[in-house]
């Protein structure tokens, strides 16, 4: 299952827009995120993060109350142990790398 994590802004790094990322920290998990979708960010924000995306800006409250559920559902050592919020792997250069595999 994929989930939208919200986290602390830590550090922002870049000037340009579409490649300005930051480091988030999820309940004491830290992952570099792209901060594309979410120009207006600024150190100390939360923000949802997908597939390593911040998404969208949300406030604090809302932020520990999601952790709250998760931590409920003991999916927090999910999320420590499976990187989520780390930015996808950059594509393989080799044109049978993006065939897709048989019976999926």
């Amino acid at each position: 299952m994929c989930l939208a994590i919200p986290g602390k802004l830590t550090t922002i790094t870049g000037d340009d827009p579409l490649t300005r990322a930051g480091k988030v920290d999820f309940g004491g998990v830290l992952k570099e995120v792209s901060l594309a979708y979410v120009p207006e960010v600024k150190v100390g924000d939360y923000v949802i993060v997908h597939v390593g995306f911040a998404l969208s800006r949300v406030d604090e409250a809302e932020a520990n109350q999601v952790f709250e559920y998760l931590r409920e559902m003991e999916e927090l050592s999910e999320l420590e142990e499976s990187g989520a919020g780390a930015p996808p792997a950059p594509p393989l250069a080799s044109p049978a790398a993006s065939t897709p595999a048989a019976g999926r």
